[in-house]
């Protein structure tokens, strides 16, 4: 396959950072060559090694086969084998670990609460009895919609300890989301707090909840919870089916036995958004997940016994399920939780709670390090960072200029910085710098985790192997979705319809250097052809990300007679920048020269704000939507709708 001129921007890429030998001395894995034996075991005999890490955790009864291919792609891990992910987040740490912290809870009002690992598991027995209470049986579905706060755990750990199906809504969601969510699996059971917090102000989560069970006739309880038992909000209760979880939890025991659950029983499901724009409920089961985000947290966090460990994702998305909750648990960490907007009061939040609960891992998101930038470098630099050890980054590509950023003035230069890709679908990190091994290149998710085997397709879908082109996975692995909820031929077709059946087809691009290492280049369906060249709209907006003056960018592909496809570019510039005609060409001379003249953009528009979702990813399709003059598409997700008639007139302005 010739060479994308995308290929170029990554090859340019020669900065290389090692692990400190001080973090190397005590890191899990210390050694390229012993992730390399594990990694050529897992790969070569992944039944061995994933049945040697499993026998780390709680089984009640083993398993008569690690991996079942018979009926793939619906693999099945750990047959035969009855388990409970709450006993091992929980249960299995009071020996040893009960007096230690296992949550601490930073609420945006400034309150906070610690919970032991035996006040948690208190907490959590308490509200699986009085699910139980509730006519909750083991299989039922049960949404849940809560303010970021231990109670969302609790909640999560209670369904699980009695083998009922969580369903988490971020809790940004407005109703229509939380309707269709609700509609598509039937649940009968809703968990709700209600309010939130956010910006100061109070988020009444309730109200949102009784619009979206106006459609919702064959939900039969909601149990409430107080955010704050000091501070009530008007609100309307339904006597036929609400409840206050104060109520009805007061002489619940704080004793009970985890259920004995199969490794094939589905754990969860989670809602991600698909490419119709149909959200699509993801299918995750217990063993083969608690295994892959056991093993996962373990290694790549290098999580250890002393750390307080801070990852910013909300509890609604996967990143919130996999290494807020169940990963930290079950490795026996003390996880730190905050409510509210990083910049609220102002943008010294996130520093300061970092230096008052002395943060050692932080684990967040390419939007919010791009934010903190824009922000200046005065707040970070004001509060004692010095508890960082280890630095992550989670959600999409993270361009090089903010890993830099993260690198110097987060990190000090000497933090190790793990830039995971991974996905809903997964479960668990796929590809990722080991901290105490991986020498780090900006941009770059670098090597597999243990059991991944990806390979790089040319885009036409041939299975001739390559470079540079589509991103899959070889092989199953324990973490990995068992299925779409009520829909097999979406499944199928969508994640292994490419190849008839022999490949996971994740969706992404991907470039692999000359290193072996891999660069996550975005969303396959965020590809522009320019005169039948094909452009990776996410490799344009890192070249503007280079630019000293730009915080933020968008590009999408635009109608051009001549060339197909041209390209339109949504730049947020940093505060105190200012927009010229000058700065216009020279962002646009930036991208010809890092990419081709090709590929100079058509149009780039200076906007105060771009369209994102609640957990701040950029909703490409309504810039789309605008550059073609549709009517928008569905809003669900959308964080300020009120921005949209600004960012028309801009593009419209000639």
């Amino acid at each position: 396959m010739a060479e994308n001129p995308i290929q170029r921007v990554f090859a340019g890429e020669h900065r290389l950072f090692h692990p400190t030998a001080e973090f190397t001395a005590k890191a899990a894995i210390s050694t390229m060559e012993e992730y390399k034996r594990l990694y050529e075991e897992s790969i070569h005999s992944p039944e061995t090694f994933w049945g040697r890490v499993a026998q780390d955790l709680h089984w009640y009864h083993t398993w008569t086969q690690v991996l079942d291919s018979s009926t793939a792609p619906f693999y099945k891990w750990f047959t035969g084998a009855k388990t409970n992910i709450c006993y091992n987040a929980v249960d299995r740490n009071l020996r040893t670990k009960g007096n230690k912290a296992a949550i601490i809870f930073e609420g945006e009002p400034g309150e906070v609460r610690t919970y032991t690992y035996t006040q948690l598991h208190n907490e959590v027995c308490r509200f699986a009895n009085t699910m139980l209470s509730q006519g909750v049986v083991r299989g039922d579905k049960v949404t849940i919609y809560m303010a970021f706060a231990p109670e969302a755990i609790f909640a999560m750990l209670a369904c699980a300890r009695i083998g009922a199906v969580h369903n988490v809504i971020f809790g940004g969601f407005a109703s229509d989301a939380i309707r269709s969510r609700i509609q598509d699996c039937q649940s009968q059971v809703v968990i709700i707090s209600d309010y939130a917090w956010r910006r100061g102000r109070v988020i009444p989560l309730k109200d949102n909840l009784d619009e979206a069970l106006r459609e919702c006739p064959f939900v039969r309880r909601v149990i409430v919870v107080r955010r704050d038992p000091h501070h009530e909000i008007p609100m309307k209760m339904d006597d036929t089916r609400d409840v206050w979880y104060h109520d009805v939890s007061r002489n619940q025991s704080t004793k009970h036995v985890a259920e004995e659950m199969d490794s094939e029983d589905m754990l969860f499901l989670l809602y991600t958004s698909g490419t119709t724009g149909t959200p699509k409920g993801i299918v995750h089961s217990t063993g083969g997940y608690m295994v892959g985000t056991y093993l996962s947290m373990k290694y790549i966090f290098d999580i250890k016994d002393t750390d307080v460990y801070w990852c910013t994702a909300d509890i609604g998305w996967i990143t919130g399920h996999s290494y807020v909750c169940y990963g930290p648990l079950i490795n026996g960490a003390t996880i730190l939780l905050y409510e509210g907007a990083p910049n609220y009061p102002d943008e010294g939040r996130f520093w300061d709670i970092i230096e008052r609960h002395q943060v050692s891992i932080l684990y967040t998101a390419p939007t919010l390090i791009r934010a903190c930038i824009k922000w200046g470098d005065h707040w970070p630099n004001s509060k004692d960072l010095s508890s960082l050890r280890l630095l992550g980054s989670v959600g999409e590509p993270i361009n090089p200029e903010a890993w830099m950023w993260y690198h110097r003035v987060v990190g000090h230069e000497r933090c190790p910085i793990v830039d995971t890709w991974w996905q809903t679908e997964t479960g668990a990190i796929m590809i990722t710098p080991l901290p105490g091994v991986t020498s780090t290149k900006p941009g770059s998710a670098t090597l597999p985790f243990f059991g991944i085997e990806p390979m790089i397709l040319e885009e036409e879908g041939s299975e001739h192997e390559s470079n540079y082109g589509l991103l899959v996975i070889k092989q199953p692995w324990p973490s990995m979705l068992r299925g779409v909820y009520g829909n097999e031929e979406r499944f199928r077709n969508g994640y292994y319809g490419k190849w008839e059946g022999k490949y996971y087809f994740t969706g992404d691009g991907c470039y692999k250097d000359a290193d072996g290492y891999y660069w996550i280049t975005g969303r396959v369906d965020d590809i522009v052809n320019v005169s039948g060249h094909r452009v990776s709209t996410a490799e344009v907006e890192g070249v503007l990300k280079q630019h000293e003056t730009v915080a933020e960018s968008a590009c999408i592909g635009i109608k051009d007679d001549l060339k197909g496809q041209g390209l339109a570019c949504f730049v947020v510039l940093k505060t105190g920048e200012s927009v010229s005609e000058k700065l216009r060409n020279s962002l646009k001379e930036l991208v010809g020269h890092h990419i081709g003249r090709f590929v100079i953009p058509d149009r780039v528009i200076f906007v105060e704000e771009l369209p994102k979702t609640r957990s701040g990813k950029i909703m490409r399709r309504l810039l789309k939507d605008i550059a073609e003059d549709r009517s928008f598409g569905n809003m669900a997700t959308l964080q300020d709708s009120s921005i949209l008639q600004d960012l028309k007139s801009k593009y419209e302005e000639k």
